[in-house]
């Protein structure tokens, strides 16, 4: 399995994929989830893979080359030319179809599922950043103010965090740290994911990117997020009442007086006759 995820901020956007693949308990790969896809002054584009790695493999490099008829004048549409990121992302789609028009069959007689699914996020010269998120069918919705973050893969694990702290406003660097601490979440619970992780920082309007990085166990920011998480979340845990079931002078009693939330019971009658 894999985690990956995107977020989408006024400032700009955060990406970050772990690098495990495994086909059983004792077959784990590695394998990079994140591509980079840049013309230098023109655009600058990522996307983060889950799936099948196969599928994910084509479809990245697919993705180069494939086209669409309703280009521009005569030109048929690819990522190169596009001059939106929304057309990007139909390209991208079409691309998933096409490996499934090719692959699909067989993968389905060797019981292997298609199923892909991809983050995609840039920006076009002359256009915002956009960011998507794409399904096996090549259809695809786009990150929101609202829903300003995307994931794939695991994404459970590392939600909560990301619920509570991510909103468009919030600085880059404050993104990506609340981006670590949902990859160390996950980390801690799901074996099917693992380091080493890709974290790519973009700003709004550069059109490139150095804040690059591939994240080991020997990363020294990484290992100090993963030791401060956990302790500070026993700390703050442990400054909090235990329940109070007598009430008396609990400053948050657990029980009060409501007949909306008495359980269902069935009560033994011992004089009943059992037929």
């Amino acid at each position: 399995m894999t985690y990956c995820l995107g977020i989408r901020l006024n400032a700009g956007m955060v990406f970050l994929s772990d690098s495990r693949t495994n086909a059983g308990m004792d077959q784990v790969g590695t394998f990079r989830k994140m591509i980079i896809y840049e013309k230098p002054g023109d655009r600058f584009m990522v996307m983060l893979s889950a799936g099948n790695l196969s599928v994910s493999q084509s479809i990245r490099e697919l993705l180069q080359v494939q086209s669409l008829k309703d280009g521009h004048g005569d030109q048929p549409l690819t990522i190169w030319n596009a001059v939106s990121m929304f057309d990007v992302a139909r390209v991208l789609g079409a691309t998933v179809r096409s490996v499934n028009n090719d692959d699909g069959d067989a993968l389905q007689k060797a019981g292997i599922e298609f199923n892909p699914a991809l983050i995609l996020g840039g920006q076009i010269r002359g256009e915002a950043m956009r960011m998507f998120l794409v399904y096996s069918a090549g259809n695809f919705i786009e990150a929101t103010r609202e829903t300003c973050y995307l994931q794939i893969g695991e994404s459970k694990y590392g939600k909560p965090v990301l619920d509570r702290l991510i909103a468009p406003t919030v600085p880059l660097d404050t993104a990506a740290k609340c981006a670590l601490v949902s990859m160390d979440s996950t980390l801690q619970a799901n074996l099917s994911v693992g380091l080493p992780l890709d974290l790519l920082v973009y700003r709004e309007g550069l059109l490139q990117s150095n804040q690059i990085v591939c994240i080991d166990e020997d990363n020294p920011y990484f290992q100090m997020v993963h030791k401060t998480w956990g302790r500070r979340l026993k700390e703050v845990f442990d400054t909090m009442e235990d329940p109070c079931w007598e009430g008396g002078t609990a400053g948050h009693p657990i029980r009060t007086a409501s007949s909306r939330y008495e359980p269902m019971r069935k009560i033994s009658n011992p004089t009943e006759k059992i037929v």
